[in-house]
């Protein structure tokens, strides 16, 4: 059996659209990958914010909801989605997160790695790791400067009420591997090279409910090399007792769907068929995408939508 390389994307819950792609694409300098609808919900945009290309590993997604409740973190949830930077850039972005009216904890030190932590506007938890680059895995042109610039995730923060099953599902059946603990905090780490390859398992005493809603992570997806891969994961989840969905197209990777047993969605995705699929790279996220099984329905999801002003450069 395969091993998980690492995440492919993480998909969360924002207030209104406009705000979530000003601080996304403006701010922290994310490329707008692809502007398309929930396809469970076609009155809504799915925002993508990644690199360049929109790699697998890279990719944060949103459902925007203008009058979406406040959410709130706890067991069965990602509570923390943290990016790599370069190492030595975090006082620019201790200015650059106060210049735009952020505000950010202290510098901390986590597993031997400084990390500085802010949440986004809709609360929704995040940290910058600063690291060492492979730089040979970059893919400019970039909206910051090359020093400074988010790169892959780095990790996710998975909020379990006990971490036993979890932790055995990532070892035993993912392949992932505990690579350390720190002060409660178990970390994990997917074998080989690949980017965004570690979840840490901790959840704050404080926190004894969740609830889905703006500034919540709704999923966290994993990746699968291609579809015969992901068909396999299917088949050995069904066989451990999981309720797995069939798979579901997202025009840009399939994907399927199972709750881990700490109460997280997880999904596994395909790395392909990628962004460029409907639109020449150079162009991603310039026009509003939608499925075929949708396109007779284009004028009646457009007047739903709000207009969306999409920044060329990082603010």
């Amino acid at each position: 059996m395969a091993t998980i390389p690492g995440i492919h994307h993480i998909t969360a819950i924002s207030g209104p659209a406009q705000a979530n792609v000003d601080f996304y694409a403006g701010v922290l300098g994310l490329r707008f990958v692809k502007k398309t609808i929930n396809f469970d919900d076609p009155g809504t945009y799915h925002l993508y914010y990644g690199d360049y290309p929109g790699r697998p590993g890279t990719l944060l997604t949103f459902f925007p909801w203008a009058n979406a409740v406040q959410g709130r973190p706890g067991p069965g949830t990602v509570t923390t989605t943290a990016f790599s930077v370069p190492a030595g850039s975090l006082d620019y972005w201790q200015a650059r997160l106060a210049e735009h009216g952020v505000d950010t904890q202290p510098v901390t030190e986590r597993f031997g790695q400084p990390v500085l932590s802010f949440a986004d506007p809709d609360g929704m938890s995040l940290t910058l790791v600063a690291h060492t680059i492979d730089e040979a895995d970059d893919q400019p042109p970039r909206a910051l400067p090359a020093e400074v610039a988010l790169r892959s995730f780095h990790s996710a923060t998975l909020c379990v009420p006990t971490v036993d099953r979890t932790a055995r599902l990532l070892t035993e059946t993912f392949g992932y591997e505990e690579i350390g603990e720190e002060q409660g905090r178990l970390r994990y780490a997917a074998p080989g090279e690949a980017r965004a390859s570690i979840l840490d398992l901790y959840c704050d005493p404080a926190l004894t409910s969740s609830r889905m809603g703006a500034g919540s992570v709704h999923h966290i997806a994993f990746r699968a090399r291609d579809d015969e891969e992901q068909q396999a994961w299917r088949t050995a989840l069904v066989d451990l007792g999981f309720h797995v969905t069939s798979v579901k197209d997202r025009q840009y990777f399939r994907s399927i769907y199972f709750r881990e047993p700490g109460g997280v969605l997880f999904e596994i995705a395909t790395d392909g068929p990628g962004f460029a699929r409907d639109e020449a790279l150079g162009a991603l996220g310039t026009h509003l995408k939608l499925p075929p099984w949708l396109e007779s329905r284009r004028d009646d999801i457009e007047q739903r939508l709000p207009d969306l002003t999409i920044p060329t450069t990082a603010s």
